[in-house]
């Protein structure tokens, strides 16, 4: 069985030097351990994606194939593409990616799951009805011996200013309140529509490929953080949909997930190596 070690809340200190909490969940080796999984960003429901339906069918038939074979699975955010739920009403449709996560669930998978930048307003009711373990914040855990760094990406050294005042706007509780005011029509059709807007502007509705370990910001995050966290085995992001597995100096690696839009990438943790995959239907692979 898996051993799950109560979690470890690291709150700031009365001298400021913690600023998120960092949830330490710990699977501990045994024989017979299963697999740890991690995918992003799906946005599904996007307007933007003509092949939305098919994308979510090829999403929970992965799902499936790793049912039996996975202890987790770390879902790093923007799953949707946008999430707004209020009281008794949550968006329409994903039913077959809810219940394939409710079906993990049931059978005794962890399914931990990481608020993007898309997927913010959520406020009970996947924890409730699916079961999963949601983080808002950027996680530290020990799986299987090896220490983890899990976040989704958005807000860590993005310079990008506009971003960044945004983020802050989205992740307000005032504002967060004063956009349940809205009815759901109007609230998603808003959100669905600014998602949508947002992805048409990149070229062919893409994000930016890899610039290089001086101008990823993820990286050089990732690098400034290991100073004064020399323990860390693995980071592992998404947000920015591309695929990158990455050595950085000492022991640790860095992983970006790549997307369930066009890529379809996971990476996969077996308790002594960690793999960048692609799922490719009809492959026994995952």
């Amino acid at each position: 069985m898996i051993r799950a070690v109560p979690p470890v809340i690291r709150t700031a200190s009365s001298s400021g030097a913690v600023k998120h909490k960092s949830v330490i969940t710990h699977y501990s080796k045994h024989k017979g351990m299963k697999n740890i999984y991690f995918l992003s960003d799906a946005h599904l429901g996007s307007l933007a994606i003509e092949h939305r339906r098919t994308q979510e069918r090829r999403l929970v038939r992965f799902l499936d194939s790793i049912k039996n074979k996975a202890a987790a699975v770390y879902l790093l955010g923007d799953m949707f593409d946008f999430w707004d739920e209020y009281k008794y009403v949550v968006p329409k449709g994903f039913t077959r990616f809810l219940g394939k996560l409710s079906e993990l669930t049931d059978m005794g998978v962890d399914v931990h799951f990481f608020t993007g930048n898309h997927d913010i307003w959520t406020y009970g009711y996947l924890e409730e009805e699916c079961g999963v373990i949601l983080h808002r914040k950027p996680v530290t855990t020990e799986i299987y011996d090896k220490v983890f760094y899990l976040a989704h990406g958005d807000g860590l050294g993005d310079p990008d200013p506009m971003f960044q005042f945004l983020r802050r706007v989205f992740h307000d509780r005032g504002c967060q309140r004063l956009l349940n005011f809205f009815h759901p029509w109007w609230g998603m059709q808003l959100g669905l529509n600014w998602a949508k807007k947002s992805r048409l502007k990149r070229a062919d509705g893409k994000e930016a490929p890899y610039m290089g370990e001086d101008k990823e910001y993820l990286v050089r995050y990732t690098k400034e953080y290991m100073r004064t966290h020399k323990d860390i085995d693995y980071y592992i992001y998404g947000h920015r949909h591309i695929e990158l597995d990455l050595t950085l100096s000492g022991k640790a690696r860095l992983l970006i997930l790549g997307d369930w839009i066009w890529q379809f990438t996971y990476a996969v943790f077996d308790g002594e190596h960690m793999f960048l995959e692609e799922y490719v239907e009809g492959e026994s692979k995952p």
